[in-house]
């Protein structure tokens, strides 16, 4: 069986936003976008990369069921069950909250469509507790017969995380001279993939509240990929964009959707391409980025968990109906 199963096409595009850069205070030729949001299964996201890797490994271990875990609104959840539905596997999502949860929207529709069973873990809401849950259904699911494969948190793990190193190299084919690479920072493998592809010095992270020191993570994970330690301080990481909590909208973040929107017709999510694309304006606004230096928006994805967000919802209907 080969390294990985194929779940998208690559390379993903490489698309100018020249609006944009001028928008933010670069030049127009300065600013790309990676769209990882245009890989199409279940709705798109950077999280296909990794799972490519990690539903190949599920398979050689003739796994019948994947297991995760997530939020609600979950964009990992959501591709896991995605990628569960497309090799024919059984996907059990252990998340937060009641059984019921009050309003199926966003990620949470989308889970049901794919055919996902939501375990509810009530009082599990730190991605340990939800692990410590995870691990408690995987034995439930054996003791009934099943063959469950635990896909970590984000599916962030050395062997996912080669899917961003994958990725790294499609940037640097698309992109010689790219100088910096923006992409949100949650449980770590996709900026700990591009760096062991790019560099430290050329990939900013911006923290989205995921973890407690998702730099230690990441870090981590460089090192199992190069099989050099990567000392979590020399990472490039920014944690100015978390706001008051993870699931919490942030006022600049918000700001910046609606400054990419407006600009490019690209549509960002509230948790973590919406902090990305914050933490890159702040970037250029104190220095860090500078015009002339070229520079790439990695689009995660996540655009189902803005209709999952009640609070984006009505914070944009607020936008709407002021007049300009």
């Amino acid at each position: 069986m080969p390294e990985k199963f194929a779940l998208a096409a690559w390379p993903t595009p490489m698309e100018p936003a020249p609006r944009l850069a001028e928008a933010i205070g670069l030049r127009a030729g300065d600013l790309w976008i990676k769209r990882d949001d245009l890989t199409g299964l279940g709705g798109g996201g950077n999280k296909v990369r990794k799972l490519e890797w990690l539903v190949a490994d599920a398979l050689r271990q003739g796994a019948d069921t994947l297991v995760t875990t997530g939020g609600p609104q979950s964009n990992h959840a959501r591709l896991t069950a995605a990628a569960a539905a497309r090799v024919g596997l059984q996907a059990v999502l252990v998340m937060p909250g009641p059984e019921d949860p009050p309003a199926i929207a966003g990620n949470l529709l989308l889970d049901a469509l794919l055919g996902a069973r939501v375990v509810a873990a009530e009082g599990a809401s730190a991605p340990a507790e939800l692990a410590e849950a995870a691990q408690k259904t995987c034995a439930s699911l054996r003791e009934r017969g099943a063959r469950p494969y635990l896909v970590p948190f984000g599916g962030s793990s050395p062997l996912g995380a080669r899917g961003y190193l994958e990725a790294g190299t499609e940037i640097l084919a698309q992109q010689h001279g790219v100088r910096h690479v923006v992409t949100a920072l949650g449980s770590g493998a996709t900026m700990a993939g591009l760096v062991a592809a790019l560099g430290s010095e050329r990939v900013l992270g911006v923290d989205v509240g995921a973890l407690p020191d998702p730099a230690r993570t990441a870090a981590a994970i460089v090192g199992e990929l190069t099989g050099d330690e990567q000392p979590a301080e020399a990472l490039r990481v920014r944690s100015d964009q978390i706001g008051e909590a993870y699931a919490v909208l942030h006022q600049p973040v918000l700001d910046a959707i609606t400054t990419v929107a407006a600009a490019e017709g690209v549509i960002l999510d509230p948790v973590y391409t919406g902090r990305a694309a914050a933490g890159l304006i702040a970037a250029v606004r104190d220095g860090d980025i500078r015009p002339g230096e070229r520079t790439v928006l990695l689009h995660t994805g996540g655009l189902p968990g803005l209709f999952g967000h009640a609070e984006a919802a009505l914070r944009a209907g607020r936008i709407l109906r002021t007049e300009r």
